[in-house]
């Protein structure tokens, strides 16, 4: 009887091991979705407040000891408030409000990118297809894909006689690297096997091109526009210092020649938020387009 139940016994300790040895013990991914689960706002609000305040914060003590002609973000806001209630008012050319400046400078911002997507795309699959396209262009863009956007102006304004087509230029002669390059860095990553399989099937260069070459690459192509888009908001606020008229970049310089340092901080903020979103909307098309993520 002792025997039967010793057997017994060993038998479930036998089960409990196997199953303990079958059931792994939860991995640092499972505890962290855990933890991201049972605190959301922790990771997405709290921590991002707390790192603001802790910027303000910096900020005001700078401005009351170090450098007291810098306002603090409290002076900044009371000052601003103008500008912030009512961004649209409009009593002349040179007295708009932050939003019309806005309104211009993505509106030169679109022309320009536009232009280098509708060239730096083609221009793409031909450098990433075509071996020797590549070998005859790629040290011309190798050359003139550092050089300095600013330095752009002064040829815009001699070629174009006038701001506005100076800006599209500068934008367009900056912005269509990114997408050059990385469109053809996807196309020479397309897997042979699919080249392969499309001449088995005996495709027509169309359906080639929509079915492979094109879904292939437009993760990559994203990529570039995504880079791109970023580069042109840059641009065109150091373009619009220069050059003048209506847009944020002479807004802020305008803001200079007054002293308004409090407006100037604003239209920084301004700027850096429109940047945010034109890159979370260009990521969100990206992954639209990616069938993989699809």
């Amino acid at each position: 009887m002792e025997k039967v139940e010793m057997e017994v016994v060993f038998q479930a300790t036998e089960e409990a091991i196997r199953g303990a040895e079958e059931k792994p013990a939860p991995g640092p991914e499972i505890t962290a979705r855990k933890r991201r689960f049972r605190f959301p706002r922790l990771d997405r609000l709290i921590l991002p407040l707390l790192v603001f305040a802790i910027v303000f914060g910096i900020w005001e003590a700078i401005s009351r000891t170090v450098a007291p002609m810098l306002p603090g973000p409290i002076k900044t806001f009371t000052h601003s408030w103008d500008l912030i209630r009512d961004p649209f008012f409009d009593r002349g050319p040179n007295d708009m409000g932050l939003g019309w400046q806005l309104l211009y400078s993505l509106g030169r911002v679109a022309v320009g990118f536009g232009l280098a997507a509708a060239v730096g795309i083609p221009v793409g699959f031909l450098v990433g297809a075509v071996p020797a396209f590549h070998r005859a262009v790629n040290p011309l863009i190798q050359i003139l894909r550092p050089v300095s956007p600013l330095a752009w102006l002064p040829i815009g304004l001699a070629t174009f006689k006038a701001a506005n087509p100076a800006a599209f230029f500068v934008i367009f002669i900056t912005a269509i690297w990114p997408i050059v390059l990385n469109t053809a860095f996807g196309v020479q990553k397309i897997p042979a096997d699919y080249i392969s399989v499309a001449r088995i099937l005996k495709l027509s260069p169309w359906r080639r091109f929509t079915k492979i070459l094109l879904p292939a690459t437009l993760p990559y192509t994203f990529t570039g526009l995504k880079i791109s888009v970023g580069i042109a908001w840059l641009v065109i606020v150091a373009a619009e210092m220069l050059t003048g008229g209506i847009g944020i970049g002479f807004f802020v310089w305008d803001e200079w020649n007054n002293l308004s340092l409090e407006h100037i901080i604003l239209a920084i903020f301004v700027i850096g938020i429109v940047g945010l979103i034109l890159d979370n909307a260009m990521g969100w098309l990206g992954r639209r387009f990616d069938y993989e993520v699809r």
